[in-house]
């Protein structure tokens, strides 16, 4: 009886953990095509243009680390709705939007109802990484769309490109995630695109920087706030987009882009991880594989709670 009554606790337990109701099989009744649905229109967003890979992950990171994993970045503000997409991380700077809406369309017609735009963030991030020829992972898979989201959580959660390395640790230890997995993360940096108006302090006040690099940069990043906000450099100068380890050999020749980057290896408690990452393409494969499970984990929305929405960018 004891043993019996034990069992039951743990079973309660395990039910009130919400990340473990997440499972890669979530959807193998409900959708069973849902994968092979998603990843053509990744595949075709990415050939029409190699960036919007980098943006698809983006939209991830910057929807878990506000409320969790639950789509909340997807909504679009109304008359009386105020998303996040107007948060300072967000605005003039997330994109892909209409490439969620085309996956959404496509899901919605092969399992009409089912599928979370939460969880069609998560898919996407992923084929968006392997695509660009970085590593796979089984996604978890069960989160529902939030009814509500939060412009003060994007503003305050999502570190900014000046921030010290204190304080990015700060924001990832608050979403549950490591120095390590921060680390690991970051290398997310290895693809995509800046803007001038990110890296414009970095390239003309920051000392631990390639001189080669300033220069290059500064070309066509006027140091006058307001002039050539917008013009955008590859975080990763070598394989801007390869997904590979290069983001960390930049890093170790003083190479990286946003300040933020360079404090990951600016005689800090970091250091170490950064070069373990420049060394082994393999190590850091493996560990932003089980840190993106580990972000995609932050406080789903499971079960009756949320809803499935029938159109990313609004509740039904």
């Amino acid at each position: 009886m004891a043993a019996a009554y034990v069992s039951v606790v743990l079973l309660l337990s395990v039910l009130g953990s919400a990340s473990a109701q997440l499972s890669t099989g979530f959807y193998s009744s409900l959708c069973p095509n849902l994968l092979s649905t998603v990843k053509p229109v990744v595949q075709s967003a990415i050939s029409s243009e190699k960036r919007m890979g980098a943006s698809l992950l983006r939209l991830f990171f910057h929807d878990c680390f506000v409320n969790g994993c639950d789509a909340s970045l997807l909504l679009d503000d109304t008359s009386n709705f105020t998303g996040e997409k107007t948060a300072t991380p967000n605005q003039n700077s997330v994109r892909g939007f209409d490439v969620i809406d085309k996956i959404k369309t496509a899901v919605e017609k092969a399992c009409p109802g089912v599928v979370s735009c939460a969880d069609i963030l998560a898919i996407t991030a992923r084929d968006a990484v392997v695509i660009l020829g970085g590593p796979n992972w089984d996604v978890k898979l069960g989160r529902r769309d939030a009814k509500t989201a939060s412009l003060s959580g994007a503003n305050n959660n999502i570190p900014p490109p000046s921030s010290s390395l204190s304080n990015l640790i700060s924001k990832f230890s608050a979403q549950g995630l490591s120095r390590q997995e921060m680390v690991a993360l970051a290398g997310a940096h290895t693809i995509g695109q800046a803007r001038c108006i990110s890296f414009r302090s970095r390239i003309y006040n920051d000392t631990n920087i390639d001189s080669s690099l300033a220069t290059a940069r500064q070309s066509n990043c006027p140091s006058t706030s307001g002039s050539g906000d917008g013009n955008l450099a590859p975080l990763d100068l070598q394989t801007p987009t390869t997904f590979d380890n290069d983001y960390f050999k930049n890093l170790v020749n003083l190479k990286g882009l946003l300040h933020s980057d360079q404090q990951l290896f600016s005689n800090g408690s970091t250091d170490s991880l950064v070069k373990t990452y420049s060394a082994s393409p393999s190590k850091f494969a493996s560990d932003f594989a089980a840190a993106m499970i580990k972000m995609g984990d932050i406080s789903p929305l499971t079960g009756s709670q949320g809803e499935i929405r029938n159109d990313c960018r609004k509740v039904n």
